[in-house]
């Protein structure tokens, strides 16, 4: 069993949350606002949802064994 694809299942969930419950205090961290700057406060939450989904598409590839191991 592969624990790197728990992990990106649950940063991923993480990520998916933000966009999707937009916190605030996610989205004015520091390293949040850059993306909030280019994209805005929504663009910023369609990006974090999708970089959610992809995180946990790829952790779901990871633990099943179907992507390199890490």
């Amino acid at each position: 069993m592969n624990y790197f694809g728990v992990i990106f299942i649950l940063t991923g969930l993480f990520s998916l949350s933000a966009g999707i419950f937009d916190w605030d205090w996610y989205m004015t961290h520091r390293k949040a606002r850059l993306f909030v700057k280019i994209f805005t406060r929504n663009g910023a939450r369609v990006f974090y949802g999708l970089l959610g989904a992809g995180l946990i598409v790829l952790g779901v590839l990871v633990f099943e064994g179907r992507v390199g191991s890490f």
